[in-house]
């Protein structure tokens, strides 16, 4: 006995290939409209993979990128708050050296003692510079200012190291310990830059030819010693900076090449794309018109 083809096989079998045009269509359309390849894991198990891994390290770098511009952002900070105070210790260097003048009176004397003790407080100041709410001169304790204003000349952070992390173990140390150049003032007889200017305003005060000679001898001595401290400070926290640009140049160029691959991986090609959606849009519309005529066939053959 042989099969017999009837009028609702053709009308199911017309209709599963108009289904599966329309199918094809939207996936093409969708792909087109969303810009992606890959709409569903099961259309590529190995690209989804690979996308997943590029996106995660895209996720990481950013993190990075954002590291490095904040670590920049508080070096620039530092190395303008030091570049102020190098400025204050010249200006009290040539104080300094107009005070040895020996043709000056105590009066004289006096005036520059109080100049000195204003740039001291400019000093200060300085080391108590914020940037983002934070010390950057205080060590960890960056809620605490480093130095208060007025006589106490102590530090009141600590020596404890910021970083920020440049990529997978790797960190750059982004912050100056000032109180290796400040000290902790007059009392401490540490020779550093706040006992330096208190120790110089002494002496302007006291007027003696004692005081006067060491104006000129050790007071600028020790001046310019804390002077090179500081110079090297500012290299310090210069090579930071310029760590955390190169570092900045590096992730950015990763950036751009892990994009690029996942790009490749996940995004559809748009002309190809383009092309594939006219000829499934033609074949779908074919199928239409096919499907009509075979239903309509069917629809007379039944009648008769």
């Amino acid at each position: 006995m042989s099969d017999r083809i009837t009028g609702a096989m053709l009308s199911d079998s017309t209709l599963r290939d108009i289904n599966s045009s329309l199918a094809a269509l939207e996936r093409t359309s969708n792909e087109l409209s969303s810009g992606k390849s890959i709409l569903e894991a099961s259309d590529n198990p190995y690209g989804t993979s690979r996308a997943i891994e590029l996106q995660s390290q895209l996720d990481g770098l950013s993190g990075f990128a954002k590291n490095t511009e904040d670590g920049s952002a508080w070096t620039n900070t530092s190395e303008s708050a030091m570049a102020n105070i190098g400025e204050v210790v010249q200006r009290v260097r040539t104080l300094l050296v107009q005070a040895s003048n020996g043709s000056l009176n105590a009066g004289d004397l006096q005036a520059i003692a109080t100049q000195v003790t204003q740039l001291t407080e400019s000093v200060k100041q300085d080391a108590d510079t914020q940037y983002a709410g934070q010390y950057v001169f205080a060590g960890t304790q960056t809620t605490t200012r480093p130095y208060a204003p007025g006589e106490n000349d102590e530090y009141q952070g600590d020596e404890g190291t910021i970083a920020r992390s440049i990529g997978p173990g790797a960190s750059i140390a982004i912050n100056a310990n000032v109180s290796s150049l400040l000290g902790n003032g007059q009392e401490s007889k540490d020779g550093k830059l706040l006992d330096t200017l208190r120790t110089i305003v002494q002496h302007l005060g006291e007027a003696t030819p004692e005081a006067r000679a060491a104006l000129n001898s050790s007071d600028l001595k020790s001046l310019d010693e804390n002077f090179e401290t500081l110079t090297q400070l500012q290299a310090a926290t210069g090579s930071a900076h310029d760590q955390l640009q190169t570092a900045a140049s590096r992730i950015e160029s990763l950036q751009s090449s892990i994009t690029a691959v996942l790009s490749s991986t996940e995004n559809a090609d748009y002309a190809a794309t383009s092309l594939a959606y006219s000829n499934e849009r033609a074949s779908y519309e074919a199928a239409l018109r096919a499907g009509a005529t075979i239903i309509q066939e069917s629809l007379l053959n039944f009648l008769h």
